[in-house]
């Protein structure tokens, strides 16, 4: 099994940055790739960027060029970083892992505001 654990999640002003954090534990060597989703007031949960085992990226429209996903193996961390920031962006933010045979893990969540 996977644990995800999430930070760094904000209020924010429109323009600015946050660094979400997802620290995983237990099975990692499980884990095929890691994303971060984001649901909305009012709206689906979206996928908002996902990097796999291999290192590839992918991202949502709405965020290409301005959201970055990465990840640290020493620390088993992936990372979000989230610039010039506006206010569509503000949503609970998840981290999600899918392990072998597409077993879905999930953090619990960060809230980031973007307002003035």
């Amino acid at each position: 099994q996977v644990h995800l654990v999430e930070s760094g999640g904000g209020l924010v002003q429109p323009g600015g940055s946050l660094r979400l954090s997802c620290a995983a534990s237990g099975s990692i060597f499980t884990i095929n790739a890691m994303g971060w989703y984001r649901q909305a007031p009012g709206k689906q949960r979206e996928l908002a960027a996902a990097i796999t085992k291999g290192g590839s990226t992918n991202y949502a429209d709405s965020v290409k060029g301005r959201f970055t996903i990465s990840r640290d193996n020493v620390k088993n961390t992936v990372y979000l970083q989230m610039n010039g920031l506006k206010f569509e962006d503000t949503a609970v933010y998840y981290c999600n892992a899918v392990g072998i045979q597409g077993l879905n893990y999930w953090g619990q969540g960060t809230q980031v505001t973007v307002s003035s």
